[in-house]
């Protein structure tokens, strides 16, 4: 059985993601870091609907000693990991003379060397394999970034650099690495917004919707399935043609 490790997979993207892999059949490693009770209810779920094994890690990305430890513990559960999926991250709306470093320095330390210490981790198994898949998870404001989301866009930005340069890297050991740019998508980062927002964001979506946490895991699941085998280096913006 393969096995996928997805980080701030408690809720939203990152829990839509761990069931998707399940209905394929993965074995699921759901990294969270606070959200305990939701993260052991999704690997009950996991395990009742689709008979995989599913187990909850808490670890901090931000923390290397952590992610390590997390690691070493999932394959000795699990087994080795064949896919990593790079979803933890945390936003920031405020203006940029606003933001203080210690803000600036959550944002990169959670969305971007996040997605260093998981690669650090889990690489040197899948080089000596000469097999894996990382996905990352960036976001359309890293592609051309947003007002008031200087923090946040310089970060997602940083995660499709690592992802293009970390692709070419690897590829020589038969390892692809992808990344997806979701748009604006229905999760706990827009509970501080009211319906007039909302509302304005979803005319402002070529498709008028706002995208799902549902529709970032289809595309996860593809990427690193066997279809896409030939695909690596790759950012596929999830957006409903807003970028």
């Amino acid at each position: 059985m393969s096995v996928v490790l997805i980080t701030g997979a408690s809720r939203g993207i990152g829990a839509a993601c761990a069931e998707a892999f399940a209905r394929k059949g993965y074995a699921v490693a759901v990294n969270y870091r606070h959200s305990r009770q939701l993260a052991e209810a999704l690997c009950a779920q996991l395990r009742d609907s689709f008979g995989v094994r599913a187990v909850p890690y808490c670890a901090d990305v931000r923390d290397d000693k952590a992610v390590r430890a997390m690691v070493c513990a999932i394959e000795q559960q699990l087994g080795e990991i064949d896919v990593l999926v790079n979803n933890a991250g945390v936003a920031l709306s405020a203006l940029f003379t606003q933001t203080d470093e210690q803000s600036w320095q959550e944002i990169i330390d959670t969305n971007l060397s996040g997605v260093y210490h998981c690669c650090h981790a889990v690489l040197p198994s899948m080089i000596r394999r000469h097999s894996g898949c990382v996905l990352n998870i960036s976001s359309m404001w890293g592609e051309v970034g947003a007002s008031c989301e200087v923090a946040y866009s310089a970060a997602k930005a940083g995660v499709i650099g690592l992802t293009r340069a970390l692709s070419k890297e690897l590829a020589p050991s038969n390892i692809r690495v992808n990344c997806i740019a979701p748009g604006v998508v229905m999760t706990d980062m827009l509970s501080g917004y009211d319906a007039d927002a909302l509302e304005a964001l979803r005319q402002d979506t070529p498709l008028m919707r706002l995208g799902t946490p549902a529709d970032i895991a289809g595309a996860a699941v593809f990427l690193c399935c066997d279809d896409a085998s030939f695909i690596t280096g790759q950012v596929l913006g999830v957006n409903g043609g807003m970028v």
